[in-house]
């Protein structure tokens, strides 16, 4: 039989490993008898660990959830993803850096060497935006309030101050009553996907410009999100477009360059080949100028298949382009654009 430290950190493991436990199913495990099990599970309690024993053919036990965290116990590839959780936490834009870096603390005086070392080989540099101001941390009271809301499926009323109008004395935050359906980070950002119900239409919302209101509101049958997708949702409103997938600029262009050079470079459109050297894109983005200068850093000749508003905004950057060069209108300067963009 082991000791009785070992076996009650046996006991302890194969109690988190598992939501219910047989009392002779966990005698036979530790190779004692059932009353042995017993004493081992009142000395767990006395350590602040809230097992509970549950009825049936045979009994057994249940580590529950308790009012404080006791001692918990991980084995080494857990211990080595919590401590990597713990690295990488300010950069998710929650607001928990801070915390994170003292957890991260506890829990590595505790390791053994040997996992010490590989947690100290990790580096994680988490990178801001430069030269604006910081970006924005979502409060972790309130990602817990939506989280909450989100999985009691219960209305939210919130107060919502967008980028274009923050909250004033004169002009309060918008009162928002919503569907919670999911929290999502983009960015570096925590947002909210909701079905707006004064709207009747979905929306994100960012985390940190939300002031949640008590008490919520009453329960309600969850709704699809269009495309059934949450990421593909969320990704089509970060790019403009109202369905998921879908860019609000769409062009084709036909490019001097082999398909296998190009094809590498685009992310999110169609390469084919077409001819020697030559091949076909099709091709999304937020404006036509910004799809004109994402085609035009292949450097390679364009020809444009369509649309008339694609070919606009080849135009209207090379306009742009030789002004910034000093050769705009007059002699010497280009009059017209190259005339391989046609």
């Amino acid at each position: 039989m082991p000791k009785t430290s070992a076996r009650l950190l046996a006991l302890l493991s194969l109690l988190q490993a598992r939501r219910d436990w047989p009392g002779p199913s966990l005698a036979e495990r530790l190779e004692v008898s059932p009353r042995t099990v017993r004493r081992d599970v009142d000395r767990l309690r006395e350590l602040g660990y809230p097992i509970v024993a549950f009825k049936g053919p045979d009994g057994g036990y249940r580590l529950d959830a308790g009012a404080r965290l006791p001692p918990l116990l991980f084995d080494d590839d857990q211990a080595v993803a919590l401590a990597v959780a713990l690295r990488t936490a300010a950069a998710t834009g929650a607001g928990i850096g801070e915390a994170a870096a003292r957890a991260l603390t506890t829990v590595r005086q505790v390791m053994p060497a040997r996992l010490r070392h590989r947690v100290d080989a990790l580096r994680v540099t988490a990178v801001e935006r430069t030269g604006g101001r910081p970006r924005p941390q979502a409060d972790p009271r309130v990602l817990v309030a939506l989280s909450t809301a989100v999985h009691a499926r219960e209305v939210l009323r919130f107060d919502h101050s967008p980028a274009h109008r923050p909250a004033t004395p004169d002009a309060p935050p918008a009162v928002r009553r919503v569907e919670p359906h999911r929290l999502v980070t983009w960015g570096g950002r925590w947002y909210l996907v909701a079905w707006d119900l004064d709207r009747e239409d979905w929306r994100t919302f960012r985390a940190d410009r939300i002031a949640p209101r008590t008490p919520t509101g009453p329960r309600f049958a969850p709704r699809e999100v269009p495309g059934g997708d949450v990421a593909a949702f969320v990704a089509a409103r970060f790019q403009g477009a109202d369905a998921p997938g879908a860019w609000p600029c769409r062009g084709e262009v036909i490019l001097d360059a082999p398909a296998s050079a190009v094809a590498g470079h685009i992310r999110d459109g169609v390469v084919e080949e077409h001819g020697p050297d030559r091949c076909r894109v099709v091709l999304g983005a937020w404006s036509w100028p910004g799809l004109a200068a994402e085609l035009g850093r292949f450097d390679a000749d364009i020809e444009v298949v369509g649309p008339d508003a694609l070919r606009d905004a080849f135009a209207h950057l090379a306009r742009r382009y030789a002004d910034a060069a000093g050769a705009g209108p007059g002699p010497g300067g280009p009059q017209e654009p190259s005339r391989r963009v046609s």
